[in-house]
C-alpha cells in the first residue's frame, strides 16, 4: 500500500509588537506561553502553522508606541500599555479609577476582561484604532510606592515629586502638595536616580526585575490596588484576513494568557517582597485608617470615570457597578464605595 500524502499546513504570519523589553513578565510570557499555546493548538488540527516574528524592546515602536504601531500595521498583534491612552481608550482605565479595593490581579483581570465581553464600550474604543481587542492582562498584584528617601507613613508623601505612569497620578490628588511626574516603568530607575521624582509608584516584580532597590529602597505598602494596563490586539485589517480557525484560536489562548499571567503575578509577589528586602529595601505597611484617609481624601475618580463613559455614549454608571459587583462577589470590598457621588 502507498501511504496518502499529508496535507500541507497553511502558513499564517504574525508582526508581534510590544516597546517593553523581553525582560518584562507580559512580554517573556507572550513568548513561553501565548505562542507555543495558539502553535500547539493549530497543530493538533493540521490546518495551519504561525510563523512568528516578535520585535521588543523598542525595535519597532516604544512603549507608548504599540497602540498607534498595531493601529497602522506596523504590527500584526501587538500587547497595548492602555494606561497611556486615557484619552483614546477611557474605558480601560476602570480598575485604575478604582483604588484600594482589590490587590489580586486574578480577579481584577476577570472582571475586568467580563467587563469587556458584557457591554461594548472596550471593544468600540479599540476598533475606532482599527484594532481587534482580544483580552485583557493584569501583571501587576498591586501599586505600591518605591521612595528615594525614608517614609514612614503617607503622611511624608506630602510634598514629595512622585512618578506614576497615567492614571495613577489622580491619586496623588488626595495627598497635600504631592506633584504627580509622569514617566514609565522602564524611565523610573533614572528619574529616582537623577531625583527627577523622589518616589514611584509601581509593583513589587516589577521593582525586583528594574533593580529599584538600588534607587528607591524605601517602599511604602499602601496596597493601592491591582490595576488592568496590557491589552493583546489584532490590527483589524489582519485579523480580517485570517482563517475563522486562527481566530478561534487567538481568542481562547488570549483569555488563558489573561489567567496565566495573573497568576504568575500573584505567585511573585511575596518572592518579589523577600527579593526587594534581600536587595537593601525596607518595606513599611500603612495601617487601615492611612489607607482610608487616603482614599477619602481622593477626589470620586471612579464616578468621574463613569461620567466621561456615559459621556461619550457608552454605560459608564453600569459598567462601574456591575465591576464592583464582580469584586465584590469574589471577596473584595474596598474602603470607599466609589458608586457614591
Amino acid at each position: 500500500m502507498t501511504a496518502l500524502p499529508v496535507a500541507a499546513q497553511e502558513t499564517v504570519s504574525a508582526v508581534v509588537i510590544d516597546g517593553y523589553p523581553d525582560r518584562a513578565l507580559w512580554v517573556k510570557e507572550f513568548t513561553n506561553f501565548f505562542i507555543p499555546q495558539v502553535d500547539s493548538r493549530l497543530a493538533a488540527a493540521g490546518n495551519y502553522q504561525m510563523s512568528w516574528q516578535e520585535n521588543y524592546g523598542g525595535s519597532i515602536v516604544k512603549p507608548k508606541g504599540v497602540l498607534e504601531g498595531v493601529q497602522l500595521g506596523l504590527g500584526d498583534i501587538g500587547i497595548v500599555t492602555t494606561i497611556f491612552h486615557s484619552s483614546k481608550l477611557p474605558s480601560q482605565g476602570i480598575s485604575g479609577s478604582t483604588p484600594f479595593v482589590s490587590s489580586d490581579a486574578r480577579a481584577v483581570a476577570k472582571a475586568v476582561d467580563e467587563i469587556a465581553r458584557e457591554y461594548p464600550a472596550m471593544q468600540n474604543e479599540f476598533a475606532a484604532q482599527n484594532q481587534v481587542y482580544l483580552a485583557t492582562g493584569v501583571v501587576l498584584d498591586t501599586y505600591q510606592v518605591f521612595c528615594s528617601q525614608p517614609v514612614a507613613s503617607v503622611a511624608d508623601l506630602e510634598g514629595r515629586k512622585i512618578a506614576g505612569a497615567g492614571l495613577n497620578l489622580r491619586y496623588l490628588e488626595g495627598i497635600k502638595d504631592a506633584a504627580g511626574v509622569r514617566g514609565g516603568l522602564t524611565d523610573f530607575y533614572n528619574m529616582l536616580q537623577t531625583g527627577l521624582a523622589d518616589c514611584a509608584m509601581l509593583w513589587p516584580e516589577a521593582a525586583v526585575t528594574f533593580k529599584i532597590a538600588e534607587v528607591g529602597p524605601y517602599m511604602l505598602q499602601a496596597d493601592l490596588g491591582a490595576v488592568n494596563s496590557k491589552t493583546v490586539t489584532v490590527n483589524a485589517d489582519y485579523w480580517a484576513k485570517l482563517p475563522d480557525e486562527v481566530k478561534a484560536t487567538l481568542q481562547d489562548v488570549a483569555i488563558e494568557y489573561r489567567d496565566h499571567l495573573a497568576g504568575i503575578a500573584m505567585d511573585r509577589a511575596a518572592a518579589a517582597h523577600a527579593a526587594y528586602t534581600e536587595a537593601g529595601g525596607t518595606i513599611v505597611e500603612v495601617s487601615a485608617d492611612d489607607r482610608a484617609a487616603w482614599a477619602n481624601a481622593m477626589p470620586n475618580i471612579a464616578s468621574e470615570w463613569a461620567a466621561t463613559l456615559n459621556g461619550n455614549g457608552e454605560q459608564g454608571t453600569d459598567m462601574l457597578a456591575a465591576y464592583l459587583g464582580k469584586l465584590e462577589s469574589a471577596g473584595f470590598v474596598g474602603v470607599r464605595d466609589w458608586t457614591a457621588e
